[in-house]
């Protein structure tokens, strides 16, 4: 079976329409999932918990993707 890891992290963006962090030092690391509904699953649990607050945003990273030595477009390939 494949890992498909996703990192889920948020912060206080500078502005909403935007995915500009205001502060780098404050991003909320909530952690790394196995599988994409576990990552979806905290995901909604942090943004539920910070919906009064229209600067703070949630992600979910597909790091999967960033490590695909196979992938054709994989970032790691394109460095090396």
């Amino acid at each position: 079976m494949t890992q498909l890891l996703h990192l889920v992290f948020g912060g206080e963006l500078v502005d909403p329409s935007s995915t500009e962090f205001k502060n780098l030092d404050d991003i909320h690391i909530v952690g790394m999932f196995p599988d994409y509904q576990s990552a979806h699953d905290a995901w909604k649990a942090e943004a539920q918990r910070t919906v009064d607050n229209a600067h703070m945003r949630y992600f979910i990273s597909h790091l999967h993707r960033l490590i695909d030595e196979d992938a054709e477009a994989s970032a790691t390939k394109q460095l090396g």
